[in-house]
Parts: structure tokens; sequence; C-alpha cells
């Protein structure tokens, strides 16, 4: 059976473009293959977080996991930070990857944009993320149109770690969410950009936790 892997952060409550883009996608695929899912809370400390509130977000996530309809029995599922292997492995992807090609990250871009410091994690959490998906001989990675660049980074460090050193890696494909299946649930205070988790607005976001009142 072919695996597939995917990791969010739990950074904070997961919002309605969360789960239309990517969660329900993750039930679905659970009839279908091999899957592991994380809870990446290494990628979350690339910024700055209070070790209490991240410790009961994650496991807020964990059992919002579980209330859409995920089945421990059926996926794996795990605190990345519990597997010391993708520490490991991220400075071995390191090792063998590029500046430039992370130098080259829009997201990082993005998300260092206007700020005084910023931390190297978040400058090399790419290396993290091969590290995640080629751990575990994954063939399929469930991502969004904007999440391709990074997928194609995995892939490209897979080929060159191979090249060098034998076949190690499995090349992990894209598995591309569709517009129509939600993939991109836009703020609700601007249009023009994805639902964010990030976005300090409350009133951007709708919260798989919000009471109907407050909708």
């Amino acid at each position: 059976m072919k695996r597939v892997f995917s990791g969010v952060q739990p950074t904070s409550e997961l919002h309605l473009g969360n789960y239309l883009g990517a969660i329900r996608r993750f039930v679905q695929l659970q009839d279908e293959m091999d899957c592991v899912y994380s809870i990446v809370d290494l990628h979350s400390i690339t910024i700055p977080q209070e070790p209490s509130a991240l410790r009961e977000n994650s496991l807020k996530l964990a059992a919002l996991f579980m209330a859409v309809g995920l089945d421990p029995d059926r996926i794996i599922l795990f605190m990345q930070s519990q597997v010391r292997a993708h520490s490991e492995l991220a400075w071995l992807l390191q090792c063998v990857a590029y500046t430039g090609e992370l130098n080259r990250m829009t997201q990082f871009k993005e998300k260092s944009q206007g700020k005084e410091a910023v931390s190297v994690g978040l400058y090399t959490y790419p290396t993290l993320m091969a590290a995640d998906i080629l751990l575990y001989d994954t063939h399929y990675v469930p991502v969004g149109n904007d999440q391709k660049q990074h997928l194609e980074f995995t892939r490209d460090i897979a080929e060159r770690f191979n090249s060098r050193f034998g076949e190690t890696f499995v090349v992990p494909e894209p598995l591309i969410t569709n517009v129509s299946e939600g993939a991109r649930i836009m703020a609700l205070d601007n249009p023009d950009k994805k639902m964010s988790k990030s976005n300090p607005n409350p009133h951007s976001k709708i919260n798989l936790l919000d009471s109907p009142s407050k909708i």
C-alpha cells in the first residue's frame, strides 16, 4: 500500500480553511493509503512560542484530528519532537542542500518580511520538512499549489542524496488538492489572502471550535 505523510503545526486553533483545504482530505485518505500524520511542533518553534501554550495546542490538535474523523487505529498520529530521527535527518539533509535553494523559498520571504530578527530555524525549516517526509518512505504528500515549492525542494534533495550515496529515499509525489475541494479558503478580512492561523485579526477566520453565536 502506498504511504502518505503530512504534518500540521500546533501554533493555534484549526480554522475552516485548514479543514476544507487539508484535514478533510486526511480523513478520506485513511481509507485509501497507509497514512502517517504528525503534529509538527519542531516547526512551530521557528518563531517564539510559550512552552505551556505550545503543549496545550498540541494536545488540542490531536483531539481535533480525532474529532473530525481520523481513526488512530487506522493511521499513525504522533508528535514530531518525540521522534529524534527528524532532527537527525534534517542535519544530514542540510549538509547536501544549497543556500541558493533556501534563498528562493517564497514562504521564508513572506514570513520574515518586516521583521528585525529572524531565526536560522525559519531559514532552514524546508530541510526539516524534507526530513519529515523522507524519513517514512513517503510516496505522496497532500499539498496545495502554494506549497508545491517545498515538495519540489524535498524531491531535489532526495534525488541528490540518492545520486551521491545510493538509493536511500523514496522520491515523493505531490497529491494536489484542487481549488474545488477547498484548497484555498480566503481570509474574511482580505479576499486576496488565504485564511491563516497566523493572522492576528480574529475576524479573519472561522475556527473549528468557534461557537455558533461567535460565527
